[in-house]
């Protein structure tokens, strides 16, 4: 007998725009700039994904993530990320359905 893991999966969170998420680690809620080496090792994600968010290759991380990089940030979560719904495959702004 399998047990199928029933949780639901993260709300994923995208990027408003590269250009805030540069403009936030410039000065942060203490005043002082982070590198995305410091801002990835400080919210625990990979550098790559850091550099990958500040390119605009990668919009979208889990729920945990975009809390974590908000967090060191010292920035409400809603500042940098927008939350997202699947809606079959393409990704949709949570409160595009509202």
């Amino acid at each position: 007998m399998s047990i199928e893991n029933t949780a639901p999966a993260p709300t994923m969170y995208a990027v408003e725009s590269p250009d805030r998420l540069k403009l936030l680690m410039e000065r942060t809620g203490t005043g002082s700039s982070i590198s995305s080496r410091g801002l990835a090792e400080a919210a625990g994600v990979a550098h790559g994904t850091i550099g990958a968010l500040m390119a605009g290759t990668q919009r979208v991380v889990p729920e945990p993530k975009a809390k974590a990089i908000a967090g060191v940030l010292g920035v409400d979560l809603l500042v940098l990320f927008v939350p997202m719904e699947r809606a079959g495959r393409a990704l949709i702004p949570a409160q595009a359905g509202t």
